[in-house]
């Protein structure tokens, strides 16, 4: 019967001690309150015991000496006593951080767990992810598990859908990929995160509309800026970490097509347009030209320890982002890790038959040979996808040529999109592997559990 009981003593101790191990934050203030009931422990013992010195024989002397412990020597006494204070102190405390952190708890998840993870995260490497759609969004999903030093920086063409209808009507920049951003990094899959998604549907005036695009919209309306707004909403949905246009400028992707069975080429001007020509894609543009870029999406480049470029409709949300001139240049020179991550699966209108050697040709095109360090590619071909689609792979050629990585990155119920736990542990795995541990592991296993 002991030794079940001492193991039992002695995983509840180990468990308890976690609230020591480094990194957690707790020992410096432990320690200062500690002191501090030191010193208020010396003065009430000094005020008792003056007045044990020189109060009158009195009864009730010995009944307080007999609670002092006089019997016993001063060595045990202090022992005693002092263990006694150390337990309800740290009882104390315990009670008091549950209480005060409740609200702010995950079901099932202990106090320590929760802070553990968030300051695990919180010290987590600088990570620049540059894209838009819904690959953007899977991207963020699974590698806000690892940090709260994200940076998201989005393009600003779109002209389709909710954001093109916002954008002609009330001339704000599109919020559609911003949105999808916010959520994706939101601290927990709320009720108001699911809100700031919702779509309106029916007959009315807003039929089509998000009600994260027209809260942005209000939110630029009455803060006075684009930017400002894309802060409050943040806010909102206790979102860890940043999101950035990539330019402030109204722009609009223009793009050279030749269309299938024609020698001819067209332009065509306008995102939501460019896939809908279903021709060869030439090459694309902003008009006007050469816009400024977004001064702390510069910054964030240029202080990142990773910089990932995709997944995303090529064309239309990587490459708008590259053509802002600032944020090419600011990529090129950056010291952190670059990672290009490849499309899992071709687009209609867009990379019909595209390799990933081909994507990553198209953007050497526009920003240079050799700016990246390691090329992510999936290599799970067990699903089977939509008519019109094929595998976008990497030849073994191309493997010879570029260091590529490739892995299983499908999501098993939507095999045309990246699961966002496969792809973000592929990254922080490859990272790890180029610059060092940085906890990474330890971030690893809390995702797996």
């Amino acid at each position: 019967m002991r030794k079940p009981f001492f193991r039992t003593f002695l995983g509840i101790l180990r468990r308890e001690l976690r609230w020591l191990s480094p990194g957690v934050g707790l020992k410096r203030w432990l320690l200062l309150i500690m002191l501090g009931n030191t010193f208020i422990g010396v003065g009430i013992a000094m005020l008792l015991l003056d007045f044990y010195r020189n109060a009158p024989d009195t009864w009730w002397l010995p009944a307080v000496s007999f609670l002092a412990l006089r019997f016993l020597t001063r060595p045990l006494r202090v022992l005693i006593f002092g263990g006694i204070g150390l337990g309800l102190l740290l009882i104390g405390l315990w009670g008091f951080n549950k209480t005060l952190l409740s609200p702010f708890i995950q079901p099932g998840k202990r106090v320590l767990d929760s802070l553990s993870e968030f300051r695990k995260r919180e010290r987590g490497p600088r990570i620049v992810a540059i894209g838009g759609g819904t690959g953007l969004y899977s991207l963020l999903r699974g590698i806000k598990a690892y940090t709260h030093n994200i940076t998201a920086i989005v393009t600003v063409a779109d002209d389709g859908g909710s954001s093109g209808e916002l954008r002609r009507t009330l001339g704000i920049l599109p919020p559609g990929d911003i949105r999808n951003c916010l959520a994706a990094l939101a601290n927990d899959e709320t009720l108001m995160t699911h809100l700031f998604q919702y779509r309106f549907s029916g007959s009315n005036g807003l039929t089509g509309h998000s009600m994260g695009n027209l809260f942005i919209t209000a939110m630029t309306e009455i803060t006075g800026s684009f930017e400002e707004a894309i802060a409050e909403s943040g806010k909102v949905l206790a979102v860890r970490g940043r999101v950035y246009p990539s330019t402030l400028h109204d722009v609009r992707l223009a793009a050279e097509v030749q269309l299938p069975d024609h020698a001819r080429e067209i332009h065509i001007l306008g995102e939501s347009r460019i896939p809908e020509a279903k021709g060869k894609i030439r090459r694309v543009w902003l008009e006007p030209d050469n816009p400024k870029a977004y001064p702390p999406a510069i910054q964030a480049i240029l202080n990142a320890d990773l910089i990932l470029v995709g997944p995303g409709s090529l064309f239309t949300s990587i490459l708008p982002n590259l053509l802002v001139s600032d944020i090419a240049e600011a990529l090129r020179v950056s010291r952190g890790l670059k990672f290009f991550i490849c499309n899992v699966a071709t687009q209609r209108g867009e990379t019909d038959s595209f390799t990933c050697e081909d994507h990553v040709k198209t953007i050497e095109q526009y920003i240079g040979e050799g700016i990246f360090d390691v090329i992510i590619c999936n290599q799970n071909t067990s699903k089977s996808l939509p008519e019109g689609i094929q595998w976008v792979l990497a030849g073994e050629e191309f493997k010879q040529s570029y260091p590529v990585y490739c892995t299983d990155l499908i999501d098993s119920e939507s095999p045309t999109r990246h699961d966002p736990q496969k792809l973000a542990q592929a990254i922080m795995e490859i990272f790890e592997d180029r610059t060092g541990p940085l906890s990474i592991r330890e971030n690893l296993n809390n995702v797996e559990s």
